[in-house]
């Protein structure tokens, strides 16, 4: 029985009460109830606070209520005892038979398990990288890529219509000094003034001179122009590569110049002057974002005429708008706590709720050491730590973890030698090694001959769930039976850290179990396979699906062999 079967157990013994007339409860039953694992033994199975809630609904005192409500608890089908406790929380032990179909249950839904509905209908997206393509991505840029790609796996897992967008900044000055500064590593130049360094604009000049020979032959605003765009689609392409051998794919890659060569931005700026939000000052055209609780008023054109990185933050977020998305999810770097505020207003300004509609992440900084110092920085890209050379020193999966199980807001400092070591001490290696155990042991059945349950339903083949009796095996049961919970608070919380702490304490549970002489999946000796046996191997595969399940969630591996 999962936390939201039991759920629904409650809600309809509180509905029986009220058709009854046992109990009187004006604004009607609740729709769910919150149901929760007790943290001490001895304290049930699971608990609720649910008399506490209602009691003063209901007229009565919480005690009263948790006693009624045990009465009828009682009667209903895969419960075996209710206490209530305290002042009238209840403490409810579920029927071995009833707890167990939980594994069959995970097996039968497989990849599936731990999805569900809950945001059903809602298209969201994610930006969470936005970057030069001036350069390699560096460890900034890498936190974002593990964030934001798990982020947008647990809103897909709840039932999202999730889309993944990277923001090239691809207009501004930096795009020319780019273009001038491969141009002068082509002609053994000094670098320009606010040029790009790292023998990675050598190794681009080479490529743009490979891909368009003849190319620097050409004069003056000419050979800029063609330099930039050929330079610009190659380092684009590196950092897609990049970023694809690091697990993390894009369905957009939306170009920050696109959105002035389209016209949104004139159109932008004359919606806003429709709706009344903007006025000219000192020669500027301003945003008055102060109406909505920004701490200054924003400026859109500057008094020179350019527009402002603002401007285009907002022609951005219409147009994300107007591709149909019903939230915006914005990851940003830790650099930027002031656009907070600001997008908010923005959004505000343009007649939007920003509680419905946007989300702004804020990253904290992260530090990794080797042998006690910093890790140095690329000699390839001259002043960075980019996210190729972390994924050569670290591993991807390991470097993955690592970032994922901490929350975004989280200041970070990461050893090498701890985050990669193989031990039960390395986190990532002891949910990759709990997972590949479970295989050993599947594996080691089948050997056996015995019946592997892959697709088994709860009420198919001689699965007897009554047999998962042991306190290991309810102790497991339930921590499986947790997962998509843990899947939903990720996903409504935007914090996929929660799934990795999660497959820590469940890899933690079932290595006490797999220590249990008593919980022994496998028949020994000369022993012949009992149902027993065949039970606890169907809790094995239930627990392999899980653990390989949430991995996926964060774009780590699940290992077979280790």
């Amino acid at each position: 029985m999962t936390p939201a079967q039991l759920s629904s157990t409650i809600v309809a013994a509180l509905t029986s009460l009220v058709d009854d007339g046992a109990l009187t409860l004006p604004d009607g039953v609740p729709a769910e109830v919150t149901v929760e694992r007790p943290r001490q033994k001895g304290h049930g199975d699971y608990a609720t606070n649910v008399a506490l809630q209602l009691a003063k609904k209901a007229s009565t005192n919480p005690r009263a209520l948790g006693e009624l409500l045990a009465k009828q608890l009682e009667q209903a089908d895969g419960i075996s005892a209710v206490e209530v406790a305290g002042p009238g929380f209840l403490n409810i032990s579920v029927e071995a038979g009833a707890q167990g179909k939980v594994a069959a249950e995970v097996v039968a839904a497989g990849a599936a398990y731990g999805h569900s509905e809950l945001l059903g209908g809602e298209k969201i997206n994610v930006e969470f990288i936005s970057a030069n393509p001036t350069g390699p991505l560096h460890l900034g840029h890498t936190r974002w890529a593990v964030l934001g790609d798990a982020i947008a796996r647990v809103l897909a897992a709840a039932g999202a219509e999730v889309t993944r967008e990277f923001y090239i900044n691809d207009r501004g000055v930096q795009m020319n000094h780019f273009a001038d500064s491969i141009i002068a590593a082509a002609l053994g130049e000094p670098k320009p003034e606010d040029g790009y360094a790292g023998e990675y604009i050598t190794d681009l000049a080479k490529a743009v001179e490979q891909a368009s020979p003849g190319i620097f032959q050409l004069e003056g605003e000419e050979r800029r122009a063609a330099v930039r765009a050929q330079g610009y689609a190659i380092q684009l392409k590196e950092q897609q590569d990049q970023l694809d051998g690091f697990n993390t794919h894009f369905d957009v890659w939306f170009s920050e110049l696109s959105l002035h060569e389209s016209g949104s931005v004139p159109e932008t700026l004359q919606r806003l002057k429709d709706l009344g939000h903007v006025y000219e000052e000192g020669g500027a055209l301003w945003m008055r974002t102060t109406d909505f609780g920004d701490d200054k008023d924003r400026v859109l054109i500057k008094s020179d005429g350019e527009l402002t990185y603002f401007a285009s933050d907002t022609a951005y977020y219409l147009d994300k708008r107007a591709r149909g998305f019903d939230h915006c999810i914005y990851l940003l770097g830790a650099d930027h706590h002031g656009y907070v505020g600001r997008l908010r207003a923005m959004a505000a300004c343009v007649g939007d709720d920003p509680d419905k509609t946007l989300d702004v992440l804020i990253g904290q900084l992260v530090k990794i050491l080797k042998n006690g110092e910093e890790l140095k920085l690329s000699k390839r890209a001259g002043n960075i730590v980019t996210l190729d050379d972390l994924a050569r020193e670290i591993g991807v999966d390991a470097l993955r973890y690592s970032l994922a199980r901490y929350p975004a807001d989280s200041p970070l400092v990461l050893d090498v030698a701890e985050i990669t070591k193989q031990s039960n001490d390395n986190p990532v290696y002891y949910v990759q090694y709990a997972h590949a155990r479970t295989c050993r042991m599947i594996e080691n059945a089948r050997d056996l001959g015995m019946a592997l349950p892959e697709g088994t339903a709860p009420d198919q083949g001689g699965f007897d769930p009554s047999l998962l009796s042991h306190e290991r095996d309810g102790e497991l049961l339930r921590a499986l039976a947790e997962y998509p919970r843990v899947v939903a608070s990720a996903a409504e919380l935007r914090e996929p850290h929660r799934v990795a702490r999660y497959l820590e304490d469940t890899a933690s549970v079932f290595n006490k179990w797999y220590d249990t002489k008593e919980c022994r999946m496998l028949p020994q000796g000369d022993e012949p396979v009992r149902p027993v046996n065949e039970a606890r191997l169907v809790l094995t595969v239930a627990t392999r699906t899980v653990i390989a399940n949430g991995l996926d969630l964060l774009g780590v591996s699940a290992p077979e062999r280790m």
